[in-house]
């Protein structure tokens, strides 16, 4: 038998990567609390953040479940027009689309594994993704303050 070294280093570390992913493991993102104010109504929830594009792309993808409190903050460099589908994510969700100052610009829902585009009508830094109806529930809308201090 010929040793192959390439076929060790695959077997050991690439197929083991790919069974991860088929399984849908979401890999661990930072977490923070963010604390988002409206008139007078203050709510703290816990976010996960996705700072590169690597966490960007896979987001909130392959979850089972997001609870009311917890969330996924979606930072970019630049104020842009962002963009985002529903491709394997299986749970209903709301996006906020946020300025750089923190203001909630606005507010969408999108539904489990649309792959329509839902985008942003202006130039945002930062979008909130929690679980369908949440800014509803706790009171919160377009105007109000999110505080990101990162």
């Amino acid at each position: 038998m010929i040793y192959k070294p390439w076929l060790f280093l695959f077997l050991l570390v690439i197929v083991p990567s790919f069974n991860c992913l088929a399984q849908g493991r979401a890999p661990r993102f930072e977490k923070r609390e963010l604390v988002l104010q409206g008139a007078g109504n203050t709510v703290v929830i816990m976010a996960e953040i996705a700072r590169t594009d690597e966490e960007r792309s896979r987001g909130l993808m392959f979850r089972e479940s997001l609870r009311d409190g917890e969330g996924m903050l979606f930072i970019f460099d630049r104020d842009q027009i962002l963009s985002f589908w529903m491709k394997d994510t299986f749970i209903p969700l709301s996006i906020a689309f946020i300025s750089s100052e923190g203001r909630i610009l606005e507010i969408k829902d999108m539904e489990p594994g649309n792959l329509n585009a839902v985008r942003s009508s202006r130039s945002v830094r930062y979008a909130l993704e929690v679980p369908q109806g949440w800014f509803d529930r706790v009171n919160l809308g377009v105007g109000d303050w999110v505080t990101i201090d990162l």
